[in-house]
């Protein structure tokens, strides 16, 4: 169903714990990704280990599904191990099948490994093929295999597998966030740019990584810190060592973490997702005020930036959409038709709530526009008078390179009409879009990856991997 909404999504979702010997983690690990699902709902895994005897096998198990659909209780309980990781997908780079879920698990010079990633490593073309020119065959189509076999080239020059996360990450351009686990350790890296979000906390003696803190508040884990920019993490049973790779000229966090990603309940660098969605939600009312009866969000990222809207311009806030939880994923509708039904499905509307009144709509963001359009009919055909459309980030002019599916420019509707013609498109009586110099209201001083609005990417980006 996802598929269905005019959304970026983010790539992935990863975990990892090191608990005390004796300790089997699968379950706990299945928790934090349940946590994590938001992040992706394609395929989901979990790899564990022991580490009273490094040398033996990783056991995982992988598919494609939600994290409730893929395990089961008999699963979990084969999964022994007191250390573990695990992932939830959603596929920008490689397409959607089990060959591509992760965690990805292999064989190396030192013993085995497993990987799991979140985000896009933009010189993985080159890398791959740099590594197929030695012989390196590939089963998948993913950035994670290329970085799990990098890996393990590195690793039979090196005496240690920090040193060889090290040299791996060193030669990694993108956003990422990866947790390895090797034997007895633990390794989670951040990139330097700190566009992907990793923070370490702490349950007892066990040690956990997770993209959100959402994930580690789910498993009763105590938030420690958010991993630094290019820091790595190493927990052994002994305890947690840090390292660097290269400092980056610039951070450059990505926004869309505060916007639309995370959940409402997480912390990321020091800043409450939810105070920024709200604190968006009254930068946008000051600078783009409504005569209106109600301001109104769509489920459920454009919720807190429609509260901050009510408590700047004093107009009530109301919900208006009651989200079904309980429909399911399906495929991509074949006809438009069946995409309005499906949409409807998911979102039914209070039309007592809206009849004979003026209306705020608040949402996160448009990107092609067909959501918002049949929205706000919708709106309109149970009887608002006007609805009046304020959107929480700034038009999508450009696509994303490091895990966020903003799609190509052509299929930017802000890239080729003029917010006047997007607002006559979608049927709303007004239309604002957030100023990009709106996001200190929300963030502070926190030094942004704002690319998909203005262009600026913190990075060069490959010729392979510009999409136009």
């Amino acid at each position: 169903m996802e598929e269905l909404f005019d959304k970026p999504r983010e790539e992935c979702g990863v975990f990892g714990i090191l608990a005390p010997e004796g300790e089997n983690v699968a379950r706990r690990i299945y928790y934090g990704l349940t946590a994590l699902q938001h992040r992706g709902q394609e395929a989901t895994g979990i790899a564990v280990s022991d580490t009273a005897d490094p040398a033996s096998r990783i056991r995982f198990h992988k598919n494609l599904g939600l994290v409730s659909e893929v395990f089961s209780p008999d699963i979990l309980e084969n999964l022994n191990g007191n250390i573990g990781i695990g992932h939830d997908r959603y596929s920008t780079q490689g397409s959607n099948t089990v060959e591509n879920a992760q965690p990805m698990v292999m064989q190396y010079y030192g013993g085995y490994l497993g990987l799991v990633h979140n985000g896009n490593i933009v010189n993985a073309p080159a890398l791959k093929k740099d590594l197929m020119s030695l012989g390196v065959c590939f089963h998948s189509t993913s950035d994670t295999e290329v970085v799990a076999s990098l890996l393990a080239r590195e690793s039979t020059q090196c005496d240690t597998v920090e040193e060889a996360v090290k040299r791996t990450a060193s030669r990694l351009i993108g956003g990422y966030a990866l947790v390895f686990m090797s034997g007895s350790k633990l390794v989670g890296v951040r990139d330097p740019l700190a566009l992907k979000p990793l923070c370490i906390g702490r349950a007892g003696s066990s040690y956990v990584i997770a993209s959100e803190s959402c994930a580690l508040s789910a498993v009763n884990a105590q938030f420690l810190r958010d991993v630094k920019p290019g820091e790595i993490i190493t927990i052994t049973p002994d305890g947690i060592h840090s390292d660097f790779i290269p400092k980056a000229d610039r951070e450059a966090h990505c926004i869309f973490e505060y916007i639309y990603f995370a959940r409402l309940d997480s912390c990321i660098d020091g800043i409450d997702v939810n105070d920024a969605r709200i604190r968006g939600g009254r930068a946008l009312a000051k600078a783009f005020p409504a005569d209106a009866d109600i301001v109104a969000g769509v489920p459920e990222s454009g919720l807190a930036a429609a509260a901050g809207f009510s408590i700047e311009s004093g107009i009530p806030y109301r919900s208006v959409f009651h989200k079904n939880s309980y429909i399911g994923r399906s495929f991509i509708k074949p006809t438009q038709e069946e995409r309005e039904t499906a949409v409807q499905q998911k979102l039914g509307l209070l039309s007592s709530s809206v009849r004979g009144k003026r209306v705020v709509l608040i949402d996160d963001s448009i990107v092609r526009g067909t959501t918002i359009r049949n929205l706000i009919r919708s709106l309109k055909n149970a009887g608002a008078t006007e609805v009046h459309v304020r959107i929480s980030s700034p038009p999508f002019l450009h696509p994303c390179y490091y895990g966020t599916n903003v799609p190509t420019t052509g299929e930017l509707i802000a890239s080729a009409q003029s917010e006047e013609q997007i607002r006559l498109m979608i049927g709303a009586d007004s239309l604002h879009y957030m100023r990009i110099e709106d996001f200190r209201q929300m963030v502070g001083e926190l030094p942004l990856c704002k690319a998909c609005f203005d262009g600026d990417y913190p990075t060069e980006v490959p010729e392979e991997r510009v999409s136009r």
